[in-house]
């Protein structure tokens, strides 16, 4: 799991997706082991995180299982299975406060190795 965490992360971080949040649902929710959530500041900062997402996850071998909000670029789910990827604008992230939400999901730091 540490390995999709990491590419997620690095997939996030690459597109400049800001205030990455990694939480730990795994005694906390049935949907996933693992929430993360981040934003950017445009549509198409947005959209283009997603992208980096998708294709670096699907190029080290893990599956999308589905992409809901791309569209409308304010708030994109990829379900990764285990693994869920929140990005949302700046505003609806305030709005929907899934760090408060969720609040009894430690929070975990993912170390990405530099290349």
């Amino acid at each position: 799991m540490a390995d999709l965490l990491q590419v997620v992360y690095k997939a996030l971080d690459d597109k400049k997706a800001e205030d990455i949040v990694v939480l730990n649902m795994k005694n906390i929710s049935l949907l996933a082991d693992y929430f993360i959530i981040c934003h950017g500041n445009s549509e198409r900062q947005i959209q283009a995180i997603a992208r980096e997402v998708i294709d670096k996850v699907e190029e080290n071998g893990f599956d999308v299982k589905r992409v809901e909000g791309f569209d409308a670029a304010r708030w994109v789910l990829i379900d990764l299975n285990d693994v869920v990827v929140h990005i949302f604008n700046k505003e609806d992230r305030q709005f929907y406060n899934l760090e408060r939400l969720w609040g009894d999901a430690p929070q975990i730091e993912v170390p990405i190795a530099s290349e």
